[in-house]
């Protein structure tokens, strides 16, 4: 009997041990590449510091210094799409290492100028290139290899990468500037944008394939594509393939107002509006800083909101809302920071680059395995709008002594890119529809 029993008791099975969730390794490619867009952002935060020390030390005139920062905002996106061509020639790492290079030597070499021009070579050239292929299209890129899901979350926490650049390095450089020189700043733009190099060669993977994983939310696994020869040509021709759609238009004329209203306007000429009207240097630059911490809000917001709502009526919500700003900043601008000022710093740096995700939202839906050039052109187009700014708004201030002009024009052109986004077409099938 208790033989028999003994062999009729269940046999107890031990406890599976719990099995620990690993982090996808997709999240440690967008940890590197908010890291790597901060140390790139210091380039992001000089030109509008440098207006008023420049002028003072070598008599250029408010239009001259713009135009070199008009030249590097210009070249910043226009190299976008070729970069993101390169990308998939050669690979992230590569590209971004060697413009992190260029970055810092054109920085670096701005000790030295003496003329006009060489401001333009350093400045704006050498940077502007550099910084192109560190623009949004990197952050695009990123995005759509290493994500199926989430991707307006991830476009928004590395477009934020770029404002919380700003916040680290614009008290920092205002304060160096102001207690020392302009050139110890642009030391140390270069210092920052060199010490991310090796994080970029060790730890940035190019493509899920590389360390064996599906993409984040994949269901099956993505080989590694082949590198595509002919950068420079396939960017042109995704270029001409996109120019024949309406959508492209509209989205580029969009966010080519976005970029005059954000660095060519604010970020260039904030700071030194605000010293016309006897605000301090570093009260400004830091307004600017503030501007910043509500940016990484606001964007990572964004990137929520696109997850889930119609990204065309987003652009337009944002641009309206920028442009009513922008019409009230003439009236609060004074010697001293007061209440009005602080409400719009808030305001606007919550609405600052709110328009990335969802305009990178419906370059994906229009545009599919292109998105990231097409993102890289409308970027150009952002660039554009900002270099004309920069250097008209300088022009405007040497011309009728304020910048009281500039705001009230970039306002309107808020209103009409708010109008724009609401026209853009939804995709309904296959590439979006030929103009």
């Amino acid at each position: 009997m208790t033989q028999t029993a003994d062999a009729a008791a269940p046999v107890r099975q031990p406890k599976p041990k719990p099995t620990r969730r690993r982090v996808h390794r997709a999240w440690f490619v967008a940890a590197v590449t908010f890291v790597t867009i901060i140390g790139a952002a210091a380039f992001r935060s000089v030109p509008g510091l440098l207006i008023e020390p420049l002028h003072d030390e070598f008599d250029w005139s408010h239009g001259t210094i713009g135009a070199a920062v008009s030249v590097n905002l210009a070249l910043y996106g226009l190299s976008a799409p070729f970069a993101a061509a390169l990308m998939d020639r050669f690979g992230i790492r590569r590209v971004v290492a060697v413009a992190l290079t260029v970055i810092a030597l054109g920085s670096g070499l701005t000790v030295w100028m003496t003329a006009a021009w060489q401001l333009m070579l350093c400045w704006g050239l050498l940077v502007g290139l550099g910084s192109g292929s560190m623009a949004l299209a990197f952050a695009a890129t990123v995005t759509n290899r290493w994500f199926t899901e989430r991707r307006g979350l991830v476009s928004g926490i590395l477009t934020a990468a770029s404002a919380s650049g700003q916040l680290i390095f614009l008290p920092l450089l205002s304060w160096i500037i102001d207690r020392y020189d302009w050139r110890p700043a642009a030391v140390t733009v270069a210092l920052a944008a060199l010490a991310v190099v090796p994080f970029v060669w060790l730890l940035l993977h190019d493509h899920p394939a590389d360390v064996g994983q599906k993409p984040y939310g994949a269901t099956e696994f993505v080989p590694k594509p082949a590198p595509v020869t002919g950068a420079a040509r396939r960017a042109v021709s995704v270029l001409f393939s996109a120019a024949r759609t309406g959508p492209f238009w509209l989205l580029a004329g969009t966010f080519a107002i976005c970029g005059a209203s954000t660095n060519g306007l604010i970020q260039t000429h904030f700071v030194p509006a605000s010293h016309d009207h006897g605000m301090p240097i570093t009260a400004a630059a830091s307004l600017l800083a503030v501007i910043g911490i509500f940016d990484v809000v606001g964007t990572i917001a964004s990137g929520w909101f696109t997850d889930r709502f119609d990204a065309r009526r987003l652009l337009a919500v944002y641009y309206a809302l920028r442009g009513v700003s922008l019409l009230f900043l003439p009236l609060l601008l004074a010697p001293s920071v007061h209440p009005p000022m602080i409400f719009f710093i808030v305001f606007y740096g919550l609405d600052w680059v709110a328009t990335v995700p969802p305009t990178l939202a419906l370059c994906r839906e229009q545009y599919g395995e292109d998105s990231a050039i097409v993102f890289g052109w409308v970027l150009a187009s952002h660039q554009v709008g900002a270099a004309l700014v920069a250097f008209l708004g300088g022009v405007a201030r040497d011309t009728f002594g304020s910048y009281d002009v500039v705001w009230y024009a970039s306002g309107a052109l808020c209103a009409v890119a708010a109008l724009m986004a609401l026209v853009i077409r939804r995709r309904s099938g296959g590439l979006a529809a030929t103009v």
